[in-house]
């Protein structure tokens, strides 16, 4: 069992630390531990929130003292005997169409230059790979996504774009993501998804939920464009 940290975030939180790096193992016992708090929540638990190697865990301060929800809190950790085996059994798989290249993607050629391959041989190494939603960050509904082929990691652009298109797919050093809405950004652009990351309005906000799996499935622009226009963006 890897050592874990329990420390106060806030009046109402607690922040359970399992380490400080980016780590595929790692992630996977944060989320486990999610899915162990989530399994019987008691009616005081607000929200549990996972990050790389950390989770935080919002309590309602009226109806218990963090003292009283840190006790709680050590019971579960303790309790624990699944492992991984807790969070991956009620994962989604999530397939996400993308348009690799072109304007799609600006970054595809030259990042498949620097990295000795064809485009075709970055998008079919890219695209074959198995990823988990490690956290939800940055933006709403952008999500992290660990498993990136070691060989395909990048460094970020030495100047950031001010403006990078929602949908965009993304490699940034050792991860790839999705950039859920217009924004700046500083990632490598492989290609683009026609899907809706993050909506407002709809009652599951985000697509992609920490825990998830995703696999990239390539489209062409003709499938981009029927797809787009189908997605329902606001």
């Amino acid at each position: 069992m890897p050592p874990i940290a329990f420390e106060p975030l806030a009046d109402d939180a607690w922040l359970l630390r399992l380490g400080e790096r980016i780590d595929d193992t790692l992630n996977a016992q944060v989320h486990a531990l999610v899915a162990r708090l989530r399994r019987q929540p008691p009616q005081w638990l607000r929200d549990v929130v996972p990050a790389y190697a950390s989770l935080a865990v919002f309590f309602d301060a009226q109806a218990i003292d963090a003292e009283a929800a840190l006790d709680w809190l050590h019971a579960q950790w303790h309790s624990r005997q699944g492992g991984d085996d807790d969070a991956v059994g009620d994962a989604c798989l999530v397939e996400i169409p993308v348009a690799y290249g072109g304007d799609y993607g600006p970054d595809l050629e030259p990042s498949a230059a620097e990295l000795g391959l064809s485009p075709l041989q970055l998008i079919q190494r890219h695209a074959g790979a198995q990823y988990r939603v490690a956290m939800i960050g940055f933006a709403p509904g952008f999500p992290y996504l660990s498993g990136l082929d070691p060989g395909l990691a990048l460094p970020r652009l030495n100047t950031p774009r001010t403006a990078v298109a929602a949908g965009s797919v993304a490699i940034g050093g050792a991860q790839t993501g999705i950039y859920p809405r217009p924004g700046p950004g500083g990632w490598r652009l492989l290609g683009r998804t026609p899907l809706n990351l993050f909506d407002a309005t709809r009652t599951a906000p985000t697509l992609l939920m920490p825990g998830d799996r995703v696999r990239f499935v390539p489209i062409d622009a003709d499938a981009f464009e029927r797809l787009r226009a189908q997605a329902a963006w606001p």
